[in-house]
Parts: C-alpha cells; structure tokens; sequence
C-alpha cells in the first residue's frame, strides 16, 4: 500500500529496536527520509546502521538522549542539515521498570516519567521551529494509560500523561497545520526481544485480547504511516487504539 510519504522527512525517537526500529524500516520503505535517534551504542544500533548502508537509504542513525534538552535539540538539528524540514515527528522512546508503589524511590519515579513524557515534551518543543507546515506528530504511548497496570504506576502515569499531552498540543498547534495524534500500544511480541513473562505470559496476554493474538511490531508501525500521511489530514488528537481489543 503506497501512503504517499515519498520525499516526506521523518523523525523516529528511539528507533533501533522493536516497535521504533519497524517504524523506522516502514517509512523507509515508503520513500521517506528518516533520522532515527538511540540513547546507548549497542548491537542494535549498530546493525541498523549497517542496515542502512547496505540498502542505500536516505536515512541517519543520531546519538540523542531525551532527557537531555541539549540532545533534543541536536537530533532536530541534525535531522535538518541532512533532510530538511521535519514532516513527521514519531515519539517513540521510552522506558519501564517493575516496582509495586512502596518500594518506588523519587528517583525512580522520576527516571520513568522523565524520559517516557518529559521526552516527548522535549522532542516536540525542539521540534517547533524545524517541522514543516503542514507536519504530523504521532506519540507512542500504551493501552495501560486507559487501563492500569500494577507495579507500574510511574509507567503507567507517564503514558496517560502522553494522552493528555497529545490533546492540549492538538489545539494549541493546529492552528499552524500541525497535527498531533497518539497510538496506544497493546502487547506486542516483539520476536527480537526477551519476554521476561515467558511463553506461558505471552499465552495469558494474548487471551486478553478479542482477536486472540499479540500484536506485531509492524501492525503499529502501519498505524503511524496512516497517520502520517494525507489520508489522515482532519484528524487530530485522535487517540487510536492498536491493541487487539485489550
């Protein structure tokens, strides 16, 4: 399906593994540019690099931590003198930790939060004056912000913070053409990671669901081309579920 992205300039927060690194392949795939940003060198950042090379691909690999104002603002920068104006900006990045609430440090709780929404708070402020008009922003968050987890409350707060944040900016910026949407993720079986939960958790989740199944990484990187690209032009703070009926 062509989503008519060709020439388009995507950002990819996060985008060496599991879910970013399946949206970074698919926008490449449809013709766009992509910088794609990694906190750590490791062996997925290096292999999608190399990636990279071997397709010829308009494409960047940045080193961006986004915590850090100093880095948001380099990755935009750096997305810019390669490609140009910014079309769409994927906020992917984000961590998680298990812990029940009395045993959840400050620190913790903030490390969490920080990075899932002050992350995307900074990604977009950075973003303001490098997107083009019209753009696309699409926030990556989770079907626990709507339904709750436990031993997760920090994760769980940061991604219905993401919601409340995509709602406000959808007003506040779309007056300059730009939109801002969200995608809940349900549980994706991401073949290419540990699951600590083992067969038998996948087994359990999946039943969760009304289709069955686990999600696959490319299932919500096909949801972030839609919203994307033109066919997707009147919608705004929408918020779309790609979680299987969670």
């Amino acid at each position: 399906m062509d989503f008519g992205l060709k020439g388009r300039h995507a950002v990819v927060t996060g985008g060496t593994r599991g879910i970013g690194r399946a949206i970074t392949r698919a926008l490449l795939e449809q013709g766009a540019s992509v910088t794609a940003c990694h906190r750590q060198e490791n062996a997925e950042a290096a292999a999608l690099r190399a990636e990279f090379a071997s397709r010829g691909a308009s494409a960047r690999l940045v080193r961006a931590d986004v915590t850090r104002e100093a880095d948001a603002r380099l990755l935009l920068d750096s997305a810019r003198d390669a490609f140009g104006a910014v079309d769409v900006l994927v906020n992917n990045a984000g961590i998680i930790s298990h812990l029940p609430l009395a045993e959840m440090a400050e620190q913790e709780w903030a490390r969490v939060v920080d990075t899932n929404l002050g992350g995307t708070y900074r990604l977009i402020r950075a973003s303001l004056d490098r997107l083009a008009r019209p753009a696309s922003i699409v926030n990556i968050t989770s079907a626990v912000a709507k339904h709750g987890m436990p031993n997760a409350s920090h994760y769980v707060a940061s991604k219905a913070g993401i919601i409340g944040l995509t709602r406000a900016l959808c007003k506040e910026l779309g007056p300059e053409g730009i939109r801002v949407n969200a995608i809940t993720c349900g549980i994706v079986d991401d073949t290419g990671q540990p699951n600590p939960n083992g067969e038998e958790g996948k087994r359990r989740y999946a039943a969760m669901t009304a289709l069955g199944r686990l999600g696959e990484p490319a299932e919500i990187a096909d949801a972030v081309l839609f919203l994307a690209c033109d066919a997707s032009r009147y919608v705004t703070g929408a918020v779309l579920d790609v979680d299987g009926g969670i």
